[in-house]
């Protein structure tokens, strides 16, 4: 079984505390940037895949470096985690960016992330199913809330127009995140979180170049100017401010959160992503839900705080292996 990472609670908030709170908050900020960036530049004619090569391709260019110094020289760790890197990158890395990017495409970037981000609900039943981990009444009341949130979410009750194309991207984009969630906290591998970045980076940049080349992935890409609100930029630097902002900044100081907060704080804090995406999408594209479907997203926010607080009782009844 995964050694899942320690979420022992922080009871003073010492400067440790504090530095991993302004960590995880840079990371949600960063990551919530990326949806209306990516927006803008598919308006300009820019596919999702051309868009995602090069996000995660200049994330890896920044990462590689730091991850080669984590790694140290244990070439046999990583050599020992070779699958569950590749895995990484295909499912965690490229998978839940390209899926994210082709929903957004079809939807707005608010019902979008709030539908990937579901995520920790199907982390649970994962653990359920593949571990044994019964969730407890907590669980499954947030499991339920976020439900019915995501039905707010998705505006089903009023009958209203929406993508289904936009709702299947954002589902399979759930299924990245969560994997992300699941090998992220596995610690049990010896393998510094810098260089499994680094090495998802990779794997996820070269998978992407590969469908690009054989022209499985459609890869369309435009120097016309790029509309944000009232404004336009060229077209290189939304593609910069993804690649470096987004991902290689959003991908570190996750990373650095989640090492000096632990899994569950760091998970919490992570929330603001949704926040920042929907701000984000209101300041650059003049997209804001309506009022039915942001109740729903505090709905689902409620519902994965209430499956997070669940997770504690869940870990303690697990009996102990022998």
């Amino acid at each position: 079984m995964s050694t899942m990472a320690d979420d022992a609670p922080v009871v003073v908030a010492g400067p440790r505390t504090a530095t991993g709170l302004a960590f995880a908050l840079a990371s949600a900020l960063s990551f919530g940037l990326s949806g209306a960036l990516a927006s803008g530049l598919l308006d300009a004619g820019w596919s999702a895949g051309a868009t995602v090569l090069v996000r995660v391709g200049l994330a890896a260019v920044v990462v590689l470096p730091l991850g080669l110094w984590a790694l140290d020289g244990r070439w046999d760790v990583l050599r020992r985690n070779a699958g569950l890197v590749v895995l990484y990158g295909l499912l965690a890395v490229a998978g839940a960016q390209f899926c994210y990017f082709s929903a957004v495409q079809h939807m707005q970037v608010g019902p979008a992330l709030l539908i990937e981000y579901t995520a920790p609900a199907a982390v649970v039943v994962w653990l359920w199913l593949r571990h044994g981990q019964r969730p407890g009444p907590i669980t499954l009341a947030g499991a339920g809330l976020a439900a019915l949130g995501l039905v707010l979410v998705l505006d089903l009750l009023s009958g209203a127009d929406l993508s289904p194309v936009g709702v299947a991207w954002s589902l399979a984009a759930m299924v990245g995140a969560a994997s992300y969630f699941i090998i992220s906290a596995d610690t049990s591998t010896g393998l510094p979180p810098l260089a499994l970045a680094a090495g998802g980076l990779v794997v996820g940049s070269t998978a992407l170049g590969v469908l690009g080349l054989v022209g499985v992935l459609p890869m369309r890409a435009s120097t016309a100017v790029v509309s944000y609100a009232d404004r336009e930029v060229t077209w290189w630097v939304p593609l910069v401010v993804l690649g470096l902002v987004t991902a290689a900044v959003a991908y570190c100081t996750g990373i650095a959160a989640g090492r000096r907060l632990g899994s569950r704080l760091a998970s919490f804090v992570a929330l603001l992503e949704v926040v920042a995406g929907v701000v984000f999408a209101w300041l650059l594209l003049d997209e804001l839900p309506r009022t039915i479907q942001l109740v729903g997203g505090l709905l689902v926010l409620a519902g994965v705080v209430g499956v997070k607080l669940g997770e504690r009782q869940t870990a303690r009844v697990e009996p102990t292996p022998a």
